[in-house]
């Protein structure tokens, strides 16, 4: 009997249980803001803009892990333009967003199912705890945009730089 290179590859691995888990997409950016119903919310210069995705298996600690990785990443130019200073480093502003669409699910016909996403419930305390994680780590005020809200997000993407980071996935 011959066997694919998927079912070798499933018997030495074994089948993997997908591990749900906290997203973020980190932009760097040179200026961003946030407007809903035509009232600008939220607007910085120089730092991140953090797309946050919230699934219902979510931990302090996946807040935890993510907060101090968005701190001290060194993604932002030194003065050799090196990508060798961190959030923290340049006192950088941030505008954290939620976005339920992290969690697309799209195996399935054409129209993406977001059943993976946490219901409000859940995820409205995470998000606000999430924002406080990042401000204490920070030391400032963190900006946000409004949790279940139709925004419209504006960024001038720096570089560009996008980082996606998953909780659970820490490669």
């Amino acid at each position: 009997m011959v066997k694919t290179n998927q079912s070798i590859t499933e018997q030495i691995l074994g089948k993997r249980k997908k591990i749900k888990s906290m997203k973020v997409v980190i932009q760097r950016v040179s200026k961003a803001s946030v407007t809903i119903n035509e009232v600008k919310v939220a607007s910085i210069e120089n730092g991140l803009l953090v797309l946050l995705g919230i699934v219902a298996e979510d931990l302090q600690e996946d807040i935890d892990f993510l907060v101090r990785k968005i701190s001290n990443l060194r993604i932002f130019n030194d003065e050799n333009q090196v990508m060798n200073k961190s959030l923290i480093d340049i006192q950088g502003e941030v505008i954290v967003v939620s976005q339920f669409t992290l969690h697309a699910f799209i195996k399935k016909g054409n129209r993406p199912s977001y059943i993976r996403a946490a219901k409000p419930e859940i995820a409205i305390p995470l998000y606000e705890n999430f924002v406080f994680s990042l401000e204490k780590e920070l030391g400032k005020k963190v900006q946000t945009g409004e949790f279940g809200t139709d925004m419209r997000v504006e960024i001038l993407n720096d570089g560009p730089v996008t980082i996606v980071i998953d909780s659970k996935n820490k490669e």
